[in-house]
């Protein structure tokens, strides 16, 4: 992916719905984020984590749309801000670090950490008086934590959403999640569209209905699991690991 092409990229994704949807490459949440160079830092984020899994990323994994404990703080789908702070020791961290276990006789016997970025260092987007160490989505830490579970590593697989923005309820605030209605899932397809051909990966699972249409819309073809959101983590598990393997 050259620099032309992620500009390119980042451009089309400036252009987003106006009602109650939050784009966090180039909007500023005035109530939660740190500071006014905060869609910067998220930008920053979504083009580095692309750059590393150009070329490498074997998986596109498609869900709905951004979270409010995602990739609204993050800048990248399916990522809360705390596993990208390495402040998140749980399920996501521990299959990775039993999986390199290995490795530990040449660290000096240190556990490696998940790398989610490698080519830089991670910055922080939101307030620490909302969240003091960021938010963590239920979601991401599934996804991440079955994919390390089952021995895929965190560049051989790149994450998006179908809706690429955050849809909030507006009586709710920004900190809330909705989903897409059918116009705004139509005016994400481009950006879908385009991701797919900067990924052009071997395998492409959708994330529930929602995902999956979209795909199909697409004329994509797609292994449909189930969303790991609404009790859904268990089945998702076995049937990710059913696509993958």
């Amino acid at each position: 992916m050259s620099r032309k092409q992620l500009d390119k990229f980042l451009r089309l994704l400036k252009t987003s719905p106006s009602d109650a949807v939050f784009n966090p490459w180039w909007e500023i949440d005035e109530e939660n984020d740190i500071g006014p160079h905060s869609p910067a830092i998220r930008r920053k984020h979504l083009t580095v984590y692309f750059s590393e899994r150009l070329g490498k990323a074997r998986l596109a994994i498609i869900g709905e749309a951004l979270g409010y404990r995602g990739g609204h703080f993050s800048g990248i789908p399916m990522t809360s801000e705390r596993m990208l702070l390495s402040k998140q020791k749980d399920a996501v961290a521990v299959p990775y670090e039993r999986r390199n276990l290995e490795h530990r006789a040449g660290d000096g016997g240190h556990r490696p950490r998940l790398q989610i970025l490698s080519g830089i260092k991670p910055r922080r987007t939101s307030k620490p008086s909302v969240c003091t160490d960021g938010f963590s989505e239920p979601t991401a830490t599934i996804v991440w934590g079955a994919l390390m579970k089952i021995g895929v590593l965190p560049d051989e697989f790149v994450l998006w959403n179908a809706f690429p923005w955050h849809s909030f309820d507006p009586h709710r605030g920004l900190l809330s999640n909705r989903m897409p209605d059918k116009s705004e899932q139509l005016s994400g397809r481009p950006a879908l569209k385009d991701f797919l051909e900067l990924f052009p990966c071997e395998q492409i699972v959708a994330l529930g209905k929602i995902a999956g249409a979209q795909l199909e819309q697409l004329g994509v073809n797609a292994h449909c699991v189930r969303h790991p959101a609404s009790g859904g983590a268990k089945l998702f598990r076995q049937q990710i690991a059913k696509v993958v393997r």
